[in-house]
């Protein structure tokens, strides 16, 4: 029917819109911009114009242009006015899908244009018009999902970061553990101010921050999500000079300069955000322990057949975790010993680990060690039993990889007591002293019957018996928190800054 013939009988003296609403149920509410690109379809295919709509049913072009953009919302009862009007069915433009590709192209882009991502990139706003080509809108939509796909990426899922550091993890073992290019870096940095041998004096420390250009600043209030913050503007790196804290104060300013010396980047993804933290706990660690003086030690301990943590530890003046760690750097590739080491919580999780000697870790799907329970039988389980805690605690343990002799010690966190445990295979236990412990253990696992599977007695005495109310880990299931460096408020950080005179 031609729009001239229709137009007399819809129009009274007073206009339908403003009459009371007839008590029909109202439709669901339906997406504004959906709508909007639905009612402008319509209207285009009817052949109307914003004026000519108003002559038919009285409703204003500016309300109307409104409607269709999705900056105002049209009653039921103009709905139904403009589906007669157009011919088509409340249905159709009430509907989920959109009534064009054009139409699904630019619903897309406004979409994305009111987003939060777009909101918080300060991205300008295109304005999108009847003449804007179609393959325009596809480009920024190709943006758009390059853009979606980073933000992605920047927020690990705690599977992806277990996939990254699963990478990592073969990757260091592929090398031995060891970065000769960070090693030279600290080297030159130590011929600089003068080392000599033995630790690493706060004297020299004070002269390698010094050289780089840097100042130090101890801090009450150093932001809580942080170990330190470098103000890279005035060269000054903020520590916390509470007593209250889990990580030695030269490590964390070495491995603050670390980031300076070796020229990192803002990470892209969590996979670089790791490789920055272990490059930097290397270089801090190849400064406390420098290379040609850790290995000349190592190698007269190797020749007695003495090699011994406690003993690297005390000829450095370093922590027992952080002497346990370098020995991974260094006894594969300078001394020919493959070795393996642990850092486990006292409820049998597996926080660090480290192999090159072929002992089997337990690992979930991705190959993930870390967040994974190790067998009870181990000597860095067994060791948290051991009434004496000053002197390390050795064991042979046979396994379905071959026999290990382990070495462990415990130390206590503010999150709870963890084991620091070094194995070798058995054919390199000759170089270590506590080879003659007479400690022996035998493990099954990955056999579920070896820990896993409660014994045939207490399971009939006790199975459908019991109900543990289990300590639930919600954070397994998150995100990990979002932003190049994980977890860190940046708006704290720079408020800090900014607060510091």
């Amino acid at each position: 029917m031609a729009y001239g013939a229709r137009m007399p009988s819809q129009r009274t003296s007073t206009p339908s819109w403003d009459r009371p609403a007839r008590s029909a149920p109202e439709p669901p509410r339906v997406d504004a911009l959906q709508l909007g690109k639905s009612l402008r379809h319509a209207r285009k295919a009817a052949g109307l114009t914003l004026d000519a709509v108003h002559a038919a049913i009285g409703l204003a072009p500016s309300q109307l242009s409104g409607v269709e953009t999705g900056k105002r919302e049209a009653r039921f009862s103009q709905l139904q006015q403009l589906a007669s009007l157009y011919g088509v069915t409340l249905e159709r433009l009430t509907g989920t899908e959109p009534p064009s590709r054009r139409a699904e192209l630019e619903l897309r882009l406004e979409r994305a244009m009111q987003s939060s991502t777009w909101q918080q990139k300060q991205l300008p706003r295109m304005r999108i018009s009847p003449r804007t080509p179609d393959d325009v809108l596809e480009t920024m939509l190709a943006l758009v999902d390059e853009l979606d796909r980073a933000a992605e990426e920047r927020v690990a899922t705690p599977e992806e970061a277990r996939r990254a550091n699963t990478q990592l993890r073969a990757e260091m073992r592929a090398r031995d553990n060891h970065f000769p290019e960070i090693e030279a870096e600290a080297a030159a940095m130590l011929a600089r101010v003068g080392y000599q041998s033995g630790p690493l004096s706060q004297h020299l420390i004070a002269a390698i921050t010094e050289r780089l250009g840097f100042t130090v600043h101890h801090v009450g209030d150093l932001p809580h999500s942080t170990r330190s913050v470098t103000d890279l503007k005035r060269k000054r790196i903020y520590l916390s000079r509470s007593s209250r804290i889990d990580h030695d104060p030269r490590s964390v300013l070495l491995q603050a300069l670390g980031h300076h010396v070796l020229g990192h980047a803002v990470p892209a993804d969590y996979g670089g955000f790791l490789r920055q933290r272990i490059e930097t706990n290397y270089f801090a660690a190849a400064l406390l322990m420098p290379e040609r003086a850790a290995v000349d030690f190592l190698a007269a301990a190797k020749a007695e057949r003495q090699l011994a943590i406690e003993d690297l530890r005390d000829a450095f003046a370093v922590s027992y975790e952080t002497a346990a760690h370098r020995l991974t750097n260094l006894a594969t590739v300078h001394l020919g010993i493959p070795l393996h080491f642990q850092k486990v919580h006292e409820s049998g999780i597996i926080y660090k680990a480290y192999e090159n000697d072929g002992v089997t870790f337990p690992a979930d799907h991705t190959g993930a060690i870390e967040g994974q329970p190790v067998c009870k039988r181990w000597t860095s389980r067994e060791v948290f039993d051991v009434a004496d805690k000053v002197n390390a605690f050795e064991q042979y343990t046979e396994t379905p990889a071959g026999t290990f002799w382990c070495t462990a010690m415990t130390e206590r966190s503010a999150t709870g007591e963890f084991s620091l445990s070094i194995g070798v295979p058995f054919s390199q236990a000759k170089w270590f002293r506590g080879r003659a412990t007479k400690e022996r253990s035998v493990s099954r696992c990955p056999d579920p019957s070896c820990c896993r599977t409660p014994p045939s007695e207490l399971a009939a005495a006790w199975a459908g018996q019991a109900w543990p109310s289990a300590r639930a880990h919600s954070h397994l299931l998150a995100a990990l928190p979002p932003g190049a460096f994980p977890g860190v408020d940046e708006t704290e950080v720079y408020s800090f800054l900014a607060s510091r005179p």
